[in-house]
């Protein structure tokens, strides 16, 4: 099973150190660092922008203790931008976080199933299509089981915070 070391939602503004409580607005990153994806929370009012090279970065709100968990809600254009950074990137979780956001996007009809190839180095490819844009996009199949697959989509889901 794939397994990524993400620290879960910090509830710490790393540019204050102030602790986020219930019902405070925040800001998310995500980014590579030595071959790992890194979260890193800011509050609100902290908030520096996007450092370069951020795979992805979203807003939020800590929620509050009575609050029932909810169905995610999957945000398109995060996981489109999380899938667009990624490109390029040789590192397995990199990859795998790749190919399961090409799935999601695809399940939400954002991307269209075009055809499937081989890459010079041998490796299948998933060949797919934006559907508001046309862009296409080729992705590394890192041949994922099944379990593996709901592993990613898992942790995807926990390190964007819709879980």
């Amino acid at each position: 099973m794939t397994e990524y070391e993400i620290q879960a939602p910090a509830r710490v503004c790393a540019a204050t150190g102030r602790e986020l409580n219930p019902g405070d607005r925040f800001f998310a990153v995500l980014r590579e660092d030595a071959g790992k994806l890194v979260r890193t929370d800011y509050a609100a009012e902290a908030w520096p922008g996007a450092p370069a090279g951020a795979v992805a970065f979203w807003a939020g709100k800590v929620p509050r203790a009575d609050q029932k968990p909810r169905k995610p809600v999957v945000n398109d254009d995060v996981l489109l931008d999380c899938f667009d950074r990624l490109h390029g990137t040789t590192d397995a979780d990199g990859l795998n976080f790749r190919y399961v956001a090409a799935l999601l996007l695809m399940r939400r009809k954002r991307f269209k199933f075009d055809d499937a190839a081989r890459d010079d180095a041998g490796r299948d490819v998933l060949i797919v299509r934006d559907a508001r844009t046309g862009a296409v996009h080729h992705v590394t199949d890192p041949r994922l089981s099944d379990e593996q697959v709901a592993a990613v989509q898992t942790e995807v889901f926990r390190v964007l915070g819709w879980e």
